[in-house]
């Protein structure tokens, strides 16, 4: 279990990086968003390069920061139900949920991701918008942000396989979100 755990946590060691990388980007479109809509509204000057931009950085941050979230337990959850559960309980319906759900269709998203991917990489494919961008780094982040979630649930897992084992301490704590 040892092995595991150590695989794991370099899961989640970069996970944290590219929870800062998606950090970074959120700051980076709120930064563009601001200077784009001064330059087109104060200055009467854009390109559609920077309103594509701000939706790679959202890409970004969306596929990149995901598994970040998975990890700190701050995910989606039926909150009406895991919320009261007591004890280890919580922990096996993580399990399950991952196992389940989360593992298969994030498998199948990266698969599926892929060619789409390879299609526009090869393709050298470009946006139709007049300045636009090359599509494919945006299109990386489908099976690059789905294979990493795909990871990271695999961390999971295994850490709270190695908690109910007593071979890892972790906190079950989870607060329902106030609306």
């Amino acid at each position: 279990m040892t092995a595991l755990l150590r695989f794991a946590l370099a899961i989640d060691w970069i996970s944290d990086k590219f929870g800062k990388l998606a950090a970074f980007a959120v700051m980076s479109a709120a930064m563009i968003s601001a200077g784009n809509a001064f330059l087109r509204y104060g200055l009467d000057i854009s390109s559609n390069a920077w309103l594509e931009i701000q939706w790679y950085l959202f890409a970004v941050t969306v596929m990149l920061g995901a598994p970040i979230v998975l990890k700190l337990n701050e995910h989606v959850r039926v909150d009406i139900f895991y919320a009261k559960l007591k004890g280890k309980r919580s922990v096996y319906v993580d399990i399950f949920g991952m196992v389940v759900f989360l593992l298969p269709v994030m498998a199948v998203l990266t698969y599926l991701s892929w060619p789409l991917f390879t299609k526009m990489y090869f393709s050298n494919e470009v946006s139709t918008n007049a300045g636009g961008l090359v599509r494919w780094p945006a299109m990386l982040l489908l099976p690059l942000g789905f294979g990493w979630m795909f990871l990271q649930g695999v961390s999971e897992t295994i850490k709270r396989v190695a908690y109910l084992q007593g071979k890892f301490e972790m906190d079950t704590h989870y607060e329902k979100p106030v609306q």
